[in-house]
C-alpha cells in the first residue's frame, strides 16, 4: 500500500488561492493531496492552526501568499515571514521536522508554480512517512485526555 500524505495548505485569498485556482480552470495536474484553507491575508494565520493541523493528522503543511510588496493588504506577508522566523523554533522545540512545513510565495497568476509547490511538498512528505509524533507529544502535555 503506497502512502499518500494529507497536506494542509494555508493560503492568502488574493495571490495563492487565485493561483491554484488558476491550476484549476488551466487544467494543470498535481497531486490531489492538498487542502485549502483560505485566509484574507498570510499575515492573519495564528501559527498555532498549523500544530493543530499536525495534531488532527497532517502528515505537512503549505504555507503561501503573496510575493513580498505585493500584498494586498501593504505588509501582510512581511508579518507572516517574520512569525515564519519564530514558528521554525517552535517546531524544532516540539520535535517536528522542519521539512513537512512548506513557505512559499505564489502570485494571482503562477498557477503552474502552485502545481510545483503542491508537488513538491508531496513527493517530500512520501519520503519522510506518515506523520504521528505530535499527537503523541500533545497527549503528554495534556495528561492523555484526548
Amino acid at each position: 500500500m503506497d502512502f499518500e500524505p494529507k497536506i494542509v495548505a494555508f493560503v492568502c485569498n488574493w495571490c495563492t488561492y487565485a493561483g491554484a485556482d488558476l491550476t484549476g480552470t488551466s487544467r494543470i495536474k498535481y497531486p490531489v493531496n492538498v487542502r485549502i484553507v483560505r485566509f484574507p491575508c498570510t499575515g492573519r494565520i495564528d501559527f498555532m492552526l498549523l500544530l493543530k493541523a499536525f495534531d488532527e493528522g497532517a502528515d505537512g503543511i503549505i504555507v503561501s501568499g503573496c510575493h513580498p510588496n505585493d500584498c494586498h493588504y501593504t505588509s501582510g506577508n512581511f508579518h507572516a515571514r517574520r512569525r515564519w522566523m519564530i514558528f521554525r523554533n517552535l517546531i524544532d522545540f516540539v520535535g517536528i521536522d522542519i521539512r513537512r512545513v512548506a513557505f512559499s510565495w505564489v502570485s494571482a497568476a503562477e498557477g503552474a508554480k502552485w502545481a510545483e509547490v503542491v508537488t513538491d511538498t508531496v513527493g517530500k512528505i512520501k519520503e519522510l512517512g506518515p506523520y504521528s509524533e505530535y499527537h503523541q507529544i500533545s497527549k503528554s502535555f495534556d495528561g492523555g485526555a484526548k
